[in-house]
């Protein structure tokens, strides 16, 4: 019998719309994940997409300094250029093409700022930042951080494209990336008519979510910032572009834990929640002071 395409590509469990959210004052993003249709795709918790913001010349701006304990924040830049400085020490610059995987884990303070310069001169901002859960073995980890520089970041060819690899393996090359549990990290840049297959696991979680363009995933077509949310199933995730277009494309093996979030915690119960509120509020994540 002659294998078809249907079964051998992974079929899609449901299409989300993205949202406006605005996690701090004066910060719209637009937000697929969590969503009415879904509440997490193990280990991804939240997918928060900005800009693109036009910053005037002259506009500082950014988030001042905030916890986060329990999980990681990830912020992939396309345009703009931002700054970080956090409670443990950590400084870094994030312009388009560099990627800063921050892991809170027993907690950490920090701020994201609009870079000096770019703020002088003005300009377009905009990224994608995630959340990425912990096992509750790790939760309580000393924080960690990586800055991962556009030229850390390998990429590979796939037909009428390419691919970039910050976490995981695909097309031969591995991700710069450490991470805690398995996963793979990809973002996609296709023109017209170019495309991918994306082996994964069956036992993999997996999303994907258009940036720009338009692209048919499977059999589903799917508009400017949707996202798709996989069956756990055999086959390979396929991509098709009908016009140039960037994907954002994760997967991993789900941790099978509970999860109790508030605001920027995100541990396994109610009482480590109020412990994480009360270690912030007595300074035991760290301090830090507004630039």
């Amino acid at each position: 019998m002659q294998t078809t395409i249907e079964s051998i590509v992974r079929p899609i469990a449901l299409i989300a719309d993205s949202y406006r959210a605005e996690p701090a004052p004066g910060l719209i993003v637009d937000r697929p994940l969590p969503g009415p249709e879904v509440d997490y795709v193990s280990p991804f918790l939240m997918i928060d997409h900005f800009g693109p913001k036009p910053v005037p010349a002259g506009r500082s701006g950014g988030l001042m300094p905030h916890p986060h304990r329990g999980f990681e924040t990830v912020t992939l830049l396309f345009e703009g250029a931002m700054e970080h400085q956090d409670s443990a020490g950590n400084h870094g610059v994030l312009r388009p093409g560099d990627v800063q995987w921050m892991t809170a884990a027993s907690g950490i303070v920090h701020a994201e700022y609009h870079e000096r310069e770019f703020a002088k001169k003005g300009g377009t901002l905009q990224g994608i930042q995630l959340w990425v859960n912990l096992p509750a073995k790790h939760k309580m980890d000393p924080p960690g951080y990586q800055d991962l520089t556009a030229s850390r970041i390998p990429q590979t060819a796939v037909p009428g494209g390419v691919a970039r690899v910050i976490a995981g393996e695909f097309g031969g090359v591995r991700g710069p990336a450490r991470t805690h549990t398995p996963m793979l990290v990809l973002l996609l840049n296709l023109s017209a008519g170019g495309g991918a297959r994306i082996p994964i696991p069956a036992e993999w979680n997996a999303l994907t979510y258009l940036i720009q363009g338009a692209a048919t995933i499977g059999s589903s077509r799917l508009r400017n910032r949707q996202m798709a949310v996989f069956a756990n199933d055999a086959g390979e995730i396929a991509i098709e572009a009908q016009a140039e277009s960037d994907v954002l494309l994760l997967a991993g093996e789900p941790i099978d834990e509970p999860v109790a979030s508030w605001g920027p915690f995100v541990m396994n119960t109610p009482q480590e929640i109020m412990q994480a509120r009360k270690d912030y509020a007595s300074g035991r994540m760290g301090e830090l002071a507004a630039r």
